[in-house]
C-alpha cells in the first residue's frame, strides 16, 4: 500500500531539524466508477447526466409531484456541495513541508479505504446471495399474492435495493473522507493567518461531505420509490396498493447498515490503535508532545482519523438517516391504510420533504458562518464553539418553520383536520430533544464545564483515580440522556394518538406514527449536526500538520483550540446519534411486528417476556452488547500492542531519532494498523449479522416442535428489544466517558494543574488512552449495531416463522 520511499525518504540533515518529510506518494487511488466518468469524454458525460436527470424527473413527475421537489431540491444541495468543494480547494496548502505530510495522510487514507471497502463490497455480495436465497423460498404475504408480485420479483428487489444502499454507503463514506484529506492541510494554512478563517474552511468542508450524505441518502430512496411505483405500475388495477410499497426499500436501509457497521469498526480500529500506540510510547514513555514527527506512529494515527472519524462516520449519518426515512415511510402508509386515508402519498412522502428542507436550513447554517476581515494572528481568539452554535441556532430556527409547514402541506387531512398540528408538535418535541441531547453531551465533554473540570482534577492525584473519576462520569452521564429519549416517545406517541386519526373501528392510530414525526423532526437538522462532526477530524488533522512541520506556538494555540472544540462537537454528534437510533429502533420494532403479522397471517402485536424463551431472548439481546464491546475494544488493544511494540522498537534501535538524527519509519505503523484493522473488524461484525438470524432460526424450530409457530419470531423481538435498551445505555457510557477523558487532558494541556509534562497531565493521558477505543470504536459501533439489527430482523422476518 506504501511504497519504500516511507522507510527511506530523503529527510535531508536531520539534526538541523528541517520541515521536509518523506515523499510518501504511491499511485493515487480513485475509485473505479470516479475513474470511469473522469475518463469519459465531456460531451458524452453531459449527456449522460441529461439522460440521467430526464429519467429522475420523468419517474418523479409520473410518481408525485413531491417526489420532484425533493429531486430538485437535492439536485440544488449537491450544486451547494460542489461550490463548498471549490472554496475549500481555492485556498492555500501553505508552505512545502505542510503538503508533504498531507499527501501522506491522503495516500494513507486512500490506500487503507480501497482495501477496506473491497473487502467490505466482497462481504456485501455474499450476504446478497444469502438474501436472494431466503427470498426465493419464503412465503409471500397477502398483500403481495393480490399485486401479483412473486417470490422472484420480490427477491431480485430486496437484492437490488441492498446493494444500491451499500454502493450509497460506500459512495458517502469516501466523499467524507477525499473532502478532508485536502480540507486539513488548508485548515492548517489558514491558522498562520486567522482562527476565524481555519474554523470557516473546516466547516465549510465538513458542509460539503454532511450536504452529499444527506442528499444522497434522501434521492436514493426516492429515486427507488419512484423507480418501484412505475415499473409495478403501483396502485393501477390488480397491483400493488402505494401504502405497501416502503416495505420493499428495507433492503436499502440494510445495505447502508451493513457497509456503515464494517466501516466504523474497521475505521475506528485503525484511528484509536493508531491513537493509543503513538500516546503509550510518545507522550508517557519519551515525554514527547503529540504529533510530533519523531514518533513514527504519527502518520498512521492522523490517517486513522480520517478512515475513522470521516469515512465512517460519513456512512454511519448516511445508515441513520435510511433508517429513519425508511421506517417512518412504512408507519405512515400502515396508519394512511388503517385510516382509510383517500390519498396516503403525503404521509408515505413526508419524511423525503423534512430531510429535503434539512438540506436548504443546514445549508443557509453553514454559510452563515463567515471569516471576519481582520485576519491578524494575533487577533483575539473567539470562541469556536460559540460560533458553531450560532449556526446551529439558525439552522433550528429555520427548521422548526420548515417542519410546521411540511406538516401542514402533506399531514392535512380532511378526517382529522387539526392532526397536522398534533404531528407539527410532535416534529418540535424532536427537535427539542436533539438541541438537549447536545446540550448534555456539551455539559459532560466540554472542559468549559465542571463534570471534565473534576475530572481533570482527580488526575491529579494519580492515574487511578482518573480511572475511577471517568467511569463514574460515564455511568452518570446515561441518565439524563435516557429521560430525555422517555418524555419525547411518551409526549410524541400522546400527540400522535390525540391528532384525531382513527381507524374503522374508531380506535386512535397515530400513536406510532407521531413517533416516528418526532424522529425526523430530531434528524431534521442533521446536515448541520454532521457538519460539526466532520469539523472534528479536520480540525485534529490540522493540528498534527501544525505540529509536524514545526510552525510557531501561536498557530498550535489556535489549531488545538479547534481540536478541542472538535472534539465536544465529535461528541454531541455521537450523542445525536445514539437518540435518533433509539427512536429510529423502535419505529424498526414496530414495522418488524407488522411484518411478522402480515407473514403469519395473524396478530403480532405483545411480547410476553414471562414465557423462558422470550425471556433467554432478551439476555441474549443484552449479552450481544456487552460481547459485542468486549471484541471491539480488544481488538483496538491488540492492534495498539502491535503499534507500541513498533514504536519502541523504533526508540531503541534507532536512537538518533530522539535528536532529529535518523528518520522513523512511518509506513511501518501504518502498515500494522491497516492489516490489523481488516483482520479485527471480521469477528465482531458476523458477531451482529449472524447472532439474530441463529437465535431467530433455533427457536423457530423449537416453536415448530413444541406447537408454538411464533416462538422464533417472538425471541427475535425480545432480542432486538432488550439489545436496544443495552445498547443505548453501553453507548451513552462510552461516547460520554471517553470524550471527558480526551477533553480533561486538553483542559491540562492549557496550562491548568501543572500543564504538558506534569503528572496531572501523565495520569490524564492514561485515561484518554483508555477512553479512545471507547469513544471512537465501541461506542459509535454500537449505535450502528442497535439499528443493523432492527433492520436485518426486518429483512429475515420470514427466517423465524
Amino acid at each position: 500500500m506504501m511504497g519504500d520511499d516511507v522507510e527511506n525518504g530523503n529527510l535531508g540533515p536531520y539534526q538541523d531539524r528541517p520541515r521536509t518529510f518523506p515523499n510518501m506518494r504511491s499511485k493515487p487511488y480513485t475509485p473505479l466508477i470516479f475513474r470511469i466518468l473522469m475518463g469519459m469524454n465531456v460531451r458524452v458525460l453531459v449527456i449522460l447526466l441529461l439522460l440521467g436527470f430526464g429519467y429522475v424527473f420523468y419517474v418523479g413527475a409520473s410518481t408525485s409531484p413531491i417526489i420532484v421537489f425533493v429531486f430538485s431540491v437535492c439536485i440544488i444541495s449537491f450544486l451547494l456541495s460542489i461550490y463548498l468543494a471549490k472554496w475549500v480547494l481555492s485556498k492555500d496548502e501553505g508552505p512545502p513541508e505542510m503538503a508533504q505530510i498531507s499527501e501522506a495522510i491522503r495516500d494513507g487514507a486512500e490506500g487503507f479505504f480501497r482495501t477496506q471497502y473491497g473487502t467490505i463490497s466482497k462481504m456485501a455480495l455474499l450476504l446478497a446471495l444469502v438474501i436472494l436465497s431466503i427470498y426465493l423460498f419464503r412465503n409471500t404475504t397477502p398483500q403481495q399474492e393480490s399485486s401479483g408480485l412473486g417470490r422472484a420479483t420480490s427477491a431480485y428487489i430486496t437484492v437490488a435495493a441492498f446493494l444500491l444502499g451499500a454502493l450509497c454507503s460506500g459512495v458517502t463514506g469516501y466523499v467524507g473522507m477525499w473532502v478532508s484529506v485536502r480540507a486539513n492541510v488548508r485548515v492548517s494554512s489558514a491558522a498562520r493567518r486567522s482562527a476565524r478563517e481555519a474554523l470557516q474552511i473546516a466547516v465549510r468542508a465538513g458542509g460539503f461531505s454532511a450536504l452529499v450524505v444527506v442528499g444522497m441518502a434522501v434521492i436514493g430512496i426516492a429515486i427507488l420509490y419512484a423507480t418501484f411505483y412505475v415499473w409495478l405500475g403501483v396502485d393501477s388495477p390488480g397491483s400493488m396498493k402505494v401504502t405497501d410499497l416502503p416495505l420493499l426499500l428495507v433492503g436499502y436501509g440494510f445495505g447502508a447498515s451493513f457497509v456503515a457497521l464494517f466501516a466504523q469498526l474497521g475505521g475506528g480500529i485503525y484511528t484509536k490503535a493508531a491513537d493509543v500506540g503513538a500516546d503509550l510510547v510518545g507522550k508517557v514513555e519519551q515525554g514527547i508532545p503529540e504529533d510530533d514527527p519523531r514518533n513514527p506512529a504519527v502518520i498512521a494515527d492522523l490517517v486513522g482519523d480520517n478512515v475513522g472519524d470521516c469515512a465512517a462516520r460519513g456512512a454511519d449519518l448516511f445508515e441513520s438517516i435510511a433508517a429513519e426515512i425508511i421506517s417512518a415511510m412504512i408507519l405512515g402508509g400502515t396508519m394512511a391504510q388503517r385510516c382509510k386515508i383517500k390519498d396516503p402519498s403525503g404521509f408515505i412522502l413526508f419524511p423525503l420533504v423534512v430531510h429535503s428542507f434539512d438540506l436548504v436550513v443546514s445549508s443557509i447554517g453553514i454559510l452563515s458562518i463567515r471569516s471576519t476581515r481582520d485576519s491578524s494572528v494575533k487577533a483575539p481568539i473567539e470562541d469556536p464553539m460559540a460560533i458553531l452554535q450560532k449556526g446551529y441556532s439558525v439552522t433550528i430556527v429555520l427548521s422548526v418553520l420548515t417542519f410546521s409547514g411540511s406538516t401542514w402541506w402533506l399531514l392535512y387531512t380532511e378526517q382529522a383536520p387539526s392532526a397536522w398540528l398534533n404531528f407539527a408538535l410532535c416534529g418540535l418535541v424532536g427537535i427539542i430533544t436533539a438541541y438537549v441531547f447536545v446540550w448534555i453531551t456539551k455539559y459532560y465533554t466540554d472542559y468549559k464545564h465542571e463534570p471534565v473540570r473534576t475530572l481533570a482534577l482527580s488526575s491529579s492525584t494519580g492515574h487511578g483515580t482518573n480511572i475511577i473519576a471517568g467511569v463514574s462520569l460515564g455511568l452518570e452521564s446515561t441518565a439524563l440522556p435516557v429521560l430525555v429519549i422517555s418524555i419525547s416517545i411518551i409526549s410524541a406517541f400522546w400527540l400522535g394518538h390525540t391528532s384525531g386519526l382513527v381507524d374503522e373501528t374508531g380506535n386512535p392510530t397515530g400513536g406510532l406514527f407521531g413517533t416516528a414525526v418526532a424522529t425526523m423532526g430530531m434528524l431534521s437538522t442533521a446536515a448541520y449536526i454532521l457538519t460539526m462532526d466532520m469539523f472534528g477530524p479536520i480540525a485534529d488533522n490540522a493540528g498534527g500538520i501544525v505540529e509536524m512541520s514545526q510552525q510557531p506556538e501561536s498557530v498550535r494555540e489556535i489549531t488545538d483550540i479547534l481540536d478541542a472544540v472538535g472534539n465536544t462537537t465529535k461528541a454531541t454528534t455521537k450523542g445525536f446519534a445514539i437518540g435518533s437510533a433509539a427512536l429510529a429502533s423502535f419505529l424498526l420494532f414496530s414495522a418488524y411486528m407488522d411484518e411478522v403479522a402480515s407473514f403469519a397471517h395473524e396478530s403480532f402485536k405483545q411480547v410476553d417476556i414471562a414465557i423462558p424463551e422470550v425471556f433467554i431472548g432478551g439476555l441474549l439481546g443484552s449479552m450481544l452488547i456487552f460481547l459485542f464491546s468486549a471484541w471491539a475494544c480488544s481488538a483496538v488493544g491488540r492492534t495498539a500492542q502491535e503499534v507500541v511494540k513498533e514504536v519502541r522498537r523504533q526508540f531503541i534501535e534507532r536512537p538518533g531519532i530522539m535528536d532529529y538524527k535518523e528518520k522513523p519509519e512511518y509506513g511501518r505503523c501504518v502498515a500494522i494498523v491497516a492489516s490489523a484493522s481488516l483482520r479485527e473488524m471480521i469477528k465482531p461484525g458476523a458477531l451482529a449479522i449472524v447472532s439474530p438470524i441463529v437465535v431467530g432460526f433455533l427457536f423457530r424450530v423449537l416453536g415448530h416442535y413444541t406447537g408454538r409457530p411464533l416462538l422464533g419470531a417472538k425471541v427475535v423481538a425480545a432480542l432486538l428489544m432488550f439489545a436496544t435498551v443495552s445498547g443505548i445505555l453501553m453507548a451513552l457510557f462510552l461516547n460520554t466517558a471517553g470524550g471527558a477523558w480526551d477533553n480533561a487532558k486538553k483542559f491540562i494541556e492549557t496550562g491548568a494543574l501543572g500543564g504538558k509534562g506534569s503528572d496531572s497531565h501523565k495520569a490524564a493521558v492514561t485515561g484518554d488512552t483508555v477512553g479512545d477505543p471507547f469513544k471512537d470504536t465501541a461506542g459509535p459501533s454500537l449505535h450502528v449495531l442497535i439499528k443493523m439489527l432492527a433492520t436485518i430482523t426486518l429483512v429475515m422476518a420470514p427466517v423465524f416463522l
